[in-house]
Parts: structure tokens; sequence; C-alpha cells
């Protein structure tokens, strides 16, 4: 990733954590809208999901200009999603969700050129996982121009 689009990511991730519960319902309600085979994957409260879903990105936005010290932290998540039983074209739809709530919650402050920063940082984290899951797609495509959004 740039320099830009790191600064692009970590600048979003700021301005959303003061809604991050809401932001992470918000986007489990889009995901199960566009993908509702998905839902049966979580066992847990929502709330709680969305909770861990914004701790994960906030930990790994906040290594984003040394990804290297996360990459093991994404391939044992990546593990961990293999347990779950998480098919690889599912990183796709939760991209694509998530690109979408973002773009809701950012309003007018969400450009372009965020967008494709946030795409470059999910496929990395996506890959990683992926790795880490032993199900890598090569290459992987986060198509944020699809329907689902």
């Amino acid at each position: 990733m740039t320099k830009e689009a790191i600064r692009l990511v970590q600048q979003t991730w700021v301005t959303v954590i003061p809604v991050s519960q809401t932001l992470g319902e918000a986007f489990y309600r889009k995901l199960f809208t566009a993908e509702p085979l998905v839902k049966h994957l979580f066992k847990t409260d929502i709330k709680e999901q969305a909770c861990k879903l914004t701790q994960m990105f906030t930990h790994i936005i906040s290594h984003l200009d040394r990804l290297e010290d996360v990459r093991g932290d994404l391939h044992r998540l990546g593990q961990r999603h293999n347990q779950y039983k998480v098919k690889p074209e599912y990183y796709a739809i939760v991209g694509e969700s998530l690109i979408a709530t973002l773009e809701q919650q950012l309003g007018e402050k969400w450009t372009g050129a965020t967008k494709a920063a946030w795409i470059d940082f999910l496929t990395i984290v996506f890959e990683a996982m992926m790795q880490g899951q032993g199900n890598y797609i090569w290459p992987f495509h986060l198509d944020t121009g699809s329907e689902r959004n």
C-alpha cells in the first residue's frame, strides 16, 4: 500500500471509531442481506461479533505501516475461519459489504481515493487470511462495483 492509501484507511477508521459498534452491526445486517447463507456461520450475538470485528480492524489498522507485524495474526485468524467453515468466496462478499457500510457511514467524506485505499487494504488482509486458511485464491479480486452494494 502507498503511504497515501495507508493514511486514508487510518484517517477513515479514526473517523468511524466513535460509532464503530453501530458500524459493525450495520455491516452484519448488510452482509446477511447480501448473502443470507453466511448467517449460520455466526454463533455469537451480532453485537458481540461487531465488537470483535472492530477490535480486529483497529489492531490491524494501527499496524498498517508495518503489516508484517500482524501477518501472523491474520494467518491465525484465517485458520480460525477455516474451523468456522468459511469459504474463500465469502471474503469478497464481506469486503463488498464492508465497503458499502463504510461508504454509507461516511457520506461525503467517502471518496474514490478512500474506496481504492480500502480495497487495497482489504485485499491484503483477505489474502493473508486465506493463506492462513489454506484456501488462497489467486488472484484475489474485490469487486465493489457489484449489485451487492
